[in-house]
């Protein structure tokens, strides 16, 4: 493989090269300010594989053909991270935020069947997208974690999954040509609205896409990599060693855990420690991921036994 990202580029020329790759590195969890680190110093820094975000950013930027190299590199559950904060950011904020968008610019005040269909398209849509995703979430990585495990499983394997990925581009083409052939804002009104309603879907078309493509070349690949060694007993699980180091938690995971135990916010924790809400969430989804803890009551528990806070310190409301 040729001309591609390594450990060795500054992550600032990386970024700047392609801005797409903006929105995969807030998908690993790390933030803006590198100034003049190497894409191993930054993601070190951050706790994320180097060469599991290298293969993303190669897929990237040279497609599928970039996917072989990595495909028995990649480490798995820095991937599946990367795939949850993605839908995470699809279902929870980008399409919501698409249709907030639409419903300004499309006329809902009187009987427009066109505008009534143009909205029932969109929420078609954002149905399939959720559907596909929330199945990922709860069922395929469930699956790779017990591979991870070192569980032999009979009764499923990754090629039986359909990715539906078609459905969902043909619903959003659909929508796209009912706006640009059939609806007509009022006149009087101006489009710049529904123009960018309508770039904003563009973008969204092609951000998904290159998600499905990644998932598609590179994450089902290695999945049925890893089942083939499983197979043959050619894996061996490292579970326990990862558990073991991943539930020491750093200084600052243990400050947001005692801020979080006690009744604090995610916007009060942020102001408390000075840093940003989206870094908040960042050291969240990483205590949750190392102590397998996802509620805060569970948090309390590992607060007070660990000496974190005291009990009287506790919110109990």
């Amino acid at each position: 493989m040729t001309t591609g990202y390594t450990e060795h580029n500054k992550m600032s020329d990386v970024i700047a090269s392609q801005p797409s790759l903006l929105q995969m590195i807030s998908r690993f969890g790390i933030q803006l300010g590198v100034g003049e680190k190497t894409v191993r110093e930054v993601c070190e820094a951050s706790k994320v594989d180097t060469t599991t975000f290298l293969a993303v950013a190669n897929v990237m930027k040279q497609g599928a053909t970039a996917a072989g190299f990595y495909i028995d590199k990649i480490d798995m559950p820095t991937m599946m991270r990367h795939l949850e904060s993605a839908h995470e950011f699809f279902l929870d904020f980008q399409l919501p935020h698409i249709r907030r968008k639409l419903l300004e610019a499309i006329d809902c005040s009187r009987q427009n069947e066109v505008a009534f269909l143009i909205l029932k398209f969109y929420d078609e849509y954002m149905h399939e997208v959720r559907k596909h995703m929330e199945y990922e979430n709860q069922h395929i990585f469930s699956y790779v974690k017990r591979l991870l495990a070192g569980e032999k499983v009979t009764d499923f394997r990754i090629g039986q999954y359909s990715s539906s990925h078609d459905g969902m581009e043909h619903k959003l083409q659909e929508l796209k040509n009912i706006i640009i052939k059939y609806y007509s804002p009022n006149e009087g009104t101006s489009s710049d609205l529904l123009c960018y309603v309508l770039f904003s879907i563009y973008n969204s078309e092609a951000d998904l896409r290159a998600h499905c493509d990644m998932e598609d070349s590179l994450f089902f690949p290695a999945v049925q990599l890893l089942e083939e060694r499983i197979a043959n007993n050619q894996f061996v699980s490292n579970t326990g060693a990862e558990n073991e180091d991943g539930e020491t938690l750093t200084e600052r995971e243990r400050q947001i855990v005692a801020c979080v135990v006690r009744g604090l916010t995610n916007r009060e924790v942020a102001e408390h420690l000075f840093i940003s809400i989206n870094t908040v969430l960042t050291h969240r989804r990483n205590i949750s991921r190392k102590l397998d803890i996802h509620s805060v009551s569970g948090l309390t528990i590992y607060a007070i036994v660990n000496g974190i806070v005291q009990i009287d310190e506790v919110s109990l409301n």
